[in-house]
């Protein structure tokens, strides 16, 4: 049994004992998903200290990640001068969406610079990286006619392999040669045909970001 460790007063819930819970990841500020907490599930989230919610769809509580290991690791939990929002920051493993994109939040829809839909925002690195995840790892399994992403797919790890190697070695060049828009474009392919590997063994960029956001860490204490 879970017993309320924090004052909740000053929530409200609404008429099905309900409260959204925003989710944003306490390292990139990225917002990752938006669930929805009962009394019970907010009460086992401050207990373990992972993110726990209520399904509406299956009418029982669930631990995020429970099953994929794609756990989220609360650090705090504030609410809106409302009293009727969460804002759960969290340290997430993997990735917060199913579909396998870093967050639940990858599909653009307009943007006000331009009053236009746009494919991606350009300088929110890990949106471009996911959605460009997410559009090789559709054209792998549907392949089609005169993709370059299905070909490279469909002539297995060994034409992507050639294919990074031949991009590194350009990159490596155009630095050596003081090409900056050189290296520029080849990186960019190369970056390209890095996702394509990862996808090729489906390994998602969040687990990739994970260990390098490791790897940070752990040089800061060297």
């Amino acid at each position: 049994m879970f017993l309320m460790k924090i004052d909740i007063s000053h929530l409200k819930f609404d008429e099905r004992g309900l409260i959204p819970a925003i989710v944003q990841d306490v390292t990139t500020d990225k917002v990752l998903m938006l669930a929805y907490m009962n009394g019970q599930s907010l009460a086992r989230t401050v207990e373990t200290g992972y993110t726990w919610f209520w399904s509406r769809s299956r009418q029982e509580l669930w631990n995020k990640g429970a099953t994929s290991g794609n756990l989220q690791k609360v650090k705090s939990i504030v609410y809106d001068c409302d009293g009727d929002t969460l804002l759960v920051r969290v340290v997430q493993k993997g990735v917060a969406c199913h579909e396998g994109n870093y967050s639940c939040f990858s599909y653009p829809l307009w943007n006000a610079g331009s009053g236009e839909n746009l494919p991606v925002t350009y300088s929110d690195l890990p949106t471009v990286v996911d959605e460009l995840y997410r559009k090789l790892t559709n054209e792998m399994r549907n392949r089609k006619d005169g993709s370059y992403a299905g070909y490279l797919f469909e002539s297995g790890e060994d034409r992507i392999l050639t294919k990074l190697m031949a991009h590194a070695t350009a990159s490596l060049l155009a630095s050596k040669n003081g090409n900056p828009d050189g290296l520029v474009y080849e990186m960019g392919d190369l970056w390209y045909h890095c996702l394509v590997l990862l996808a090729y063994h489906g390994i998602t960029p969040a687990q990739m970001l994970q260990k390098m956001g490791e790897l940070a860490k752990n040089k800061q204490h060297e």
